[in-house]
């Protein structure tokens, strides 16, 4: 029961920092007054769906650890 604690807790850091990864540039784009409107939600669009992968393995893999051997 241990084991499966410690691969919850690495499984959700490795995700964290991927997710941290992927959204770094935002505050950059965020605090640029040369980004328009447009471009900020095309970016912050391709963002959520570069997400969604991230977040179905990290249920998959919480709900059946088995399929990441």
């Amino acid at each position: 029961m241990e084991d499966k604690k410690k691969f919850r807790a690495k499984l959700i850091i490795l995700l964290g920092v991927i997710w941290i990864v992927i959204t770094l540039p935002l505050p950059w784009i965020i605090n640029n007054p040369a980004v328009s409107a447009d471009q900020f939600n095309t970016i912050l669009g391709i963002i959520g769906v570069m997400s969604i992968p991230f977040i179905i393995l990290g249920v998959a893999w919480s709900l059946k650890p088995e399929l990441t051997t």
